[in-house]
């Protein structure tokens, strides 16, 4: 089994299925309701924990009654609470989610930006077979990929916010989001941006880009690789399931291209079912995915 360490925020999502995206200020009665961990690292540790790897997840809590739901939801996922740290006096991150009869969310996040920035204490975690980080905590992410290039693993960046250029340089593998891409290159065009992104860092990059798929690198050109087509119930947390299952299949020995094409899988049976963590696949129900798609294509 590999060992894949992962690190940024947890959160707890209080998830509200509507039939439409509220517009107005008035009151609205949710379809159905669920109360789901999530965070960016956190969604991507459950993710390679449901899909068979050994995950460590580092992250940052308050200490405070929505840190303690949060660390308990872990507990009850299997996943070792070891290092997570729990800051005194600081609050714990927490979201409403709207989802639509299409799937599609509307996040409103509270993260106290007073949470300590500093990551020195993680270096004393052993050795991992890939590092995966976010940006949400950025100082994490630095450190974290600096671990992995002192280990010479791959070091994933998952980009989305308060990217910077330390952060791209250190890492072997750059999966912007298409919001990410947007607000580091001040770009629409995501060929355009990721042309750009790739004059300031040798690192492998990628962009994913919802139901449209990832587009990537192949020498010159940037290519597109299509997710499975699906009926959507729900994206949310897609994004981080996806980031999960590529750094995964990267540490049991795919190369980059095989890795997207799992991820996507992994992410497009995610969408499928309404509910937060309710929704993250397990392997074998990925690889029955993936042969059913087979047999349909």
């Amino acid at each position: 089994m590999t060992k894949i360490m992962v690190t940024g925020v947890s959160v707890v999502d209080f998830i509200f299925q509507l039939e439409a995206m509220p517009m107005e200020a008035e009151k609205f009665r949710a379809k159905d309701v669920s109360i789901s961990g999530g965070g960016v690292a956190a969604n991507a540790a459950v993710a390679i924990n449901r899909l068979g790897g050994e995950v460590t997840l580092v992250s940052r809590l308050g200490k405070d009654e929505i840190g303690g739901i949060i660390k308990n939801q872990f507990l009850n996922e299997g996943i070792k609470i070891n290092h997570i740290k729990e800051c005194e006096g600081y609050r714990s991150s927490f979201s409403s989610v709207y989802v639509d009869k299409f799937g599609e969310r509307q996040i409103v996040n509270y993260r106290d930006p007073k949470l300590p920035e500093n990551a020195s204490w993680i270096n004393k975690i052993e050795e991992h077979d890939v590092y995966l980080a976010d940006t949400r905590w950025i100082g994490g992410a630095i450190e974290t990929l600096k671990i992995a290039r002192h280990f010479n693993r791959p070091g994933v960046l998952d980009a989305e916010d308060k990217v910077t250029e330390e952060a791209l340089n250190l890492a072997s593998h750059v999966a912007f989001s298409e919001f990410g891409l947007k607000s580091f290159t001040k770009e629409n065009n995501l060929q355009t941006g990721l042309q750009k992104v790739r004059s300031l860092t040798d690192s492998w990059l990628c962009v994913t880009s919802g139901q449209k798929g990832v587009f990537l690198f192949k020498e010159d050109e940037v290519i597109n690789v299509p997710p499975p087509k699906v009926i959507v119930k729900d994206t949310l947390g897609a994004g981080d399931v996806w980031h999960g299952a590529f750094a995964l299949s990267l540490s049991e020995g795919s190369d980059e291209f095989a890795a997207v094409e799992f991820a996507n899988s992994v992410a497009s049976l995610k969408c499928t079912i309404f509910g937060g963590r309710d929704s993250f696949p397990t392997r074998e129900q990925v690889s029955d995915f993936i042969v059913e798609q087979r047999i349909c294509s």
